[in-house]
């Protein structure tokens, strides 16, 4: 006789199994794309992706769906994937929110007056891209910076503002990714964030909020300008 509850168990195993391969493919293509091992306008029919990666086909199909939703790639029916372009148009859009929405996330954690505990993860990131800078290795500081930008927003604690954030957040990284070298080292961007850090500390809300707003305005000045002098409507 079958015991019930031994068929539940081997179900939700089975359904827990795929869903953690699903989050794996999905975390593995994120990866490829915002590093730009995949480019934008990189194509791959599924099993080319599945392949890749060393999985089955149905996983990877749920993963891309969800990177679609994302707005990283797009699914052309029989003909697989191809990841999207960035244009400079999605750039200064992405750059006019994530500017209305940092410096009030930062000014509303700095009332809070959070002690060297709460910000360590800030504390961490600023000194990574310190160090970065100083071997120079311009990837590892562009993963700090990324880091510093959404572990702030996890400190403030809105949950739907750091969903809206994070997706911006992608597009922002593989903007900065695929410029990365031909823009000047960051060394005023790391003295930002230590200024930003700094105000944090001090519970200074309106100093923060200024700060973050110059950061965030300069930042989409000067990639808007890059893109326009070599001419790259999309990239």
């Amino acid at each position: 006789m079958t015991d019930p509850s031994a068929d539940t168990s081997r179900s939700h195993a089975a359904r827990t199994g795929r869903g953690s391969m699903v989050d794996i493919a999905y975390a593995a293509l994120k990866d490829e794309i915002l590093s730009t091992r995949m480019l934008p306008g990189f194509r791959a029919t599924e099993p080319e992706v599945a392949d890749r990666l060393g999985m089955s086909r149905t996983p990877v199909r749920e993963a891309l769906i969800r990177l679609q939703a994302d707005g990283l790639v797009e699914l052309i029916p029989r003909r697989g994937m191809r990841v999207l372009p960035v244009s400079a148009e999605d750039m200064n859009d992405i750059y006019e929110i994530l500017t209305a929405l940092e410096p009030h996330a930062a000014a509303e954690l700095a009332l809070r007056r959070p002690g060297l505990e709460v910000l360590a993860p800030l504390v961490r990131a600023t000194e990574d891209m310190e160090r970065a800078l100083e071997r120079p290795d311009l990837e590892a500081w562009a993963e700090a910076d990324d880091r510093f930008h959404r572990a702030l927003l996890e400190l403030h604690g809105n949950a739907r503002l750091t969903a809206i954030a994070g997706a911006l957040f992608d597009q922002a990284h593989r903007a900065r990714m695929i410029t990365l070298r031909l823009r000047e080292v960051p060394h005023r961007s790391t003295a930002e964030h230590r200024d930003i850090l700094q105000a944090l500390r001090d519970g200074d809300a309106e100093r923060v909020r200024r700060i973050f707003q110059t950061h965030r305005e300069r930042a989409a000045r000067e990639l808007l300008q890059l893109l326009e002098r070599l001419g790259l409507p999309q990239f």
